[in-house]
């Protein structure tokens, strides 16, 4: 192998690696979008949830009579 189809081959593999970080990066990006929307969508079905428990604790029962029966 010459040294000038080694500098080529050096330089194929260079493009493929930078070509890879690049989709790579381009990924990771887009997951940490979906990851931030995620959060925010959790916290607000936290607070739901939160919400429902406190009304199921505040609500009286429905199979016990009024006080003056």
């Amino acid at each position: 192998m010459s040294e000038t189809d080694r500098i080529a081959d050096l330089e194929a593999r260079l493009a493929f690696q930078e070509d890879a970080l690049d989709k790579m990066s381009d990924v990771i990006a887009k997951q940490s979008q979906e990851i931030d929307r995620m959060n925010v969508l959790l916290k607000h079905i936290h607070s739901q949830v939160k919400l429902i428990g406190q009304d199921a604790i505040s609500a009286p029962d429905a199979d016990v009579p009024p006080p003056h029966y």
